[in-house]
């Protein structure tokens, strides 16, 4: 995840950083570091430890749950909407999800004692990430149901509608593989020539 500059007089463009009073905001920005969110990166491994929060500002991330035998299934998608790191909004510092990039783009990144920090001078902050945790955790539970009782063809619908809110574009890039663990389905061996399904447009 490397850093590149950011202005910072520059329009923040991610829904949480934006919803603050500018008084809060011009307090967190000089803690802000912008930095890339490159194509299936693991921005914090299942289990791991989380020592800072990202505000995508562009792209698209996909927490995965691992489950008995190394498989993964999708339960929630993060673009410039929230945040990654929502554990050390709860006070914890240990994510029980894997977080991956789905599609590139860019973050800005704060660590966990400037968030501690941010949060405990202003009620705005604290109102704000509280509340998107409380949005995130209605998302998961929808994404459970959904995978639940709907069948894949409209599981795959609601999946492509929520990934193109977040990525400003008709096209992302997928695999089969990460397809099968979105939609929580196994996915058969190919059929025809090694490596001609590797990647979907």
């Amino acid at each position: 995840m490397a850093a590149y500059r950011h202005h910072q007089s520059a329009p923040v463009r991610n829904g949480l950083l934006a919803a603050l009073p500018p008084e809060d905001l011009a307090r967190l920005r000089p803690s802000l570091e912008a930095v890339e969110l490159p194509f299936e990166e693991t921005l914090t491994p299942a289990g791991g430890v989380v020592n800072a929060v990202l505000f995508p500002e562009s792209g698209m991330v996909s927490l995965l749950a691992t489950l008995e035998g190394d498989g993964q299934v999708e339960v929630g998608i993060v673009g410039r909407e929230g945040l990654i790191g929502l554990p050390l909004v709860l006070d914890d510092d240990h994510s029980l999800v894997e977080a991956r990039v789905q599609q590139e783009g860019t973050a800005l990144r704060l660590d966990a004692a400037a968030l501690r920090d941010g949060m405990g001078e202003s009620a705005a902050p604290r109102t704000v990430l509280l509340r998107y945790a409380m949005a995130f955790n209605t998302q998961v539970s929808l994404t459970a149901a959904c995978n639940t009782f709907h069948v894949v063809e409209q599981r795959l619908a609601r999946w492509l509608l929520t990934a193109h809110d977040r990525a400003d574009s008709d096209e992302f890039p997928m695999t089969h593989d990460f397809l099968s663990a979105m939609l929580a389905v196994h996915r058969p061996p190919c059929r025809w020539r090694p490596g001609c399904c590797k990647r979907l447009g």
